[in-house]
């Protein structure tokens, strides 16, 4: 659950470095032996690496070395949280291990957490290399792919999830819940709509690499428009989907309206079901971080993507996602009726 809860942090973390144009300070990956430069000489060395980057040379040739630091501290941090949670996973898991104290089906997550773990951290830096290549055309302007960012977001997503799952089930046993057929739809719903979450927070992780939240910033209609004139621009048609910003910005309005609709829905169903108490605590959980998370989603669009928003609604994706885990969590356990 430590584990879980840094992870969330990092998360959250990364979206406050994007935000700040702080992801392509550090232009080199080194696993054990990055910190911070403790002289003046050091710190103009870094700087001058930073300097022959496409950043620098098209967006930041002004910069002085006091706003490079700034920047270079907030991926720092970045990274040393990502290795903070590597350490806090790796050490305690080798001992449990060494010491016997994990049942055979534990060993098979440990070993598949372990592995999420380093993915992740490969796959951060092979993000960030995106962001370092020289780029020609139109579209020059130095960023991270987009489709490398969300399959980093969505990696953590998914290691996050895992690791709150096996937490929950160690120090949260669910409560035995009756199985009627009212159950198991509201049980196939509840898994329905964390997978629809999990989605719209992947959009979103396209929706930030493209920038695509300051194309319209108009609620609910595009402009004067429910479907904007430009959303099928892109040719081939297909490409639209995932590089268009306006496409990807419709996109994810509307998985993240289905979402809304989607726990309204579950909230209103459970009114007819008999739940554990604490599945109908989560379930309200589920329906107060809902309303949040649209609220957030809304007013960062309207309000032209300030930090502090952006990084609340990204924060909120996950909340969402973490209640719904838990209200599925909590339906895992059914026994049947006597007859």
């Amino acid at each position: 659950m430590m584990c879980s809860g840094m992870v969330f942090g990092t998360v959250v973390l990364g979206g406050v470095t994007r935000l700040t144009k702080s992801g392509l300070s550090m232009v080199d990956w080194h696993p054990f032996k990055e910190f911070p430069p403790n002289t003046d000489k050091k710190w103009e060395e870094e700087f001058h690496k930073y300097q022959q980057y496409p950043e620098f040379k098209l967006m930041n040739c002004e910069m002085t070395l006091q706003e490079f630091k700034k920047i270079w501290y907030m991926e720092y941090f970045h990274r040393m949280s990502g290795r903070g949670i590597g350490v806090m996973f790796f050490l305690p898991a080798a001992y449990f291990w060494y010491k016997g104290y994990f049942t055979k089906a534990m060993k098979p997550r440990v070993v598949a957490f372990a592995g999420l773990l380093a993915f992740q951290g490969l796959l951060g830096w092979y993000m960030v290399k995106s962001g370092l290549e020289e780029k020609e055309g139109p579209d020059a302007v130095p960023r991270v792919s987009h489709y490398r960012l969300a399959a980093h977001l969505g990696t953590a997503f998914v290691f996050y999830s895992l690791l709150l799952w096996s937490g929950l089930s160690h120090l949260l046993p669910p409560q035995i819940t009756q199985v009627t057929a009212q159950v198991r739809k509201f049980r196939m719903m509840a898994h329905a709509t964390k997978g629809v979450i999990f989605l719209a927070a992947l959009s979103g992780a396209l929706v930030a690499g493209l920038q695509a939240g300051l194309v319209y910033n108009s609620f609910p209609k595009f402009a004067d428009r429910w479907i904007p004139s430009d959303i099928l621009a892109y040719s081939p048609k297909l490409k639209n989907f995932t590089e268009n910003p306006t496409t990807v910005q419709f996109n994810h309005r509307i998985l993240g309206e289905t979402v809304a609709c989607l726990v309204l829905s579950l909230w209103i169903y459970s009114r007819k079901v008999s739940l554990p108490p604490r599945a109908r605590m989560a379930v309200n959980c589920v329906l107060f971080v809902g309303a949040l998370q649209v609220g957030l989603g809304i007013a960062t669009l309207i309000y032209y993507v300030p930090k502090g928003l952006a990084a609340s609604h990204q924060a909120g994706a996950l909340t969402l996602l973490s209640t719904t885990i838990w209200l599925t969590h909590e339906m895992k356990l059914l026994r049947r009726l006597p007859k």
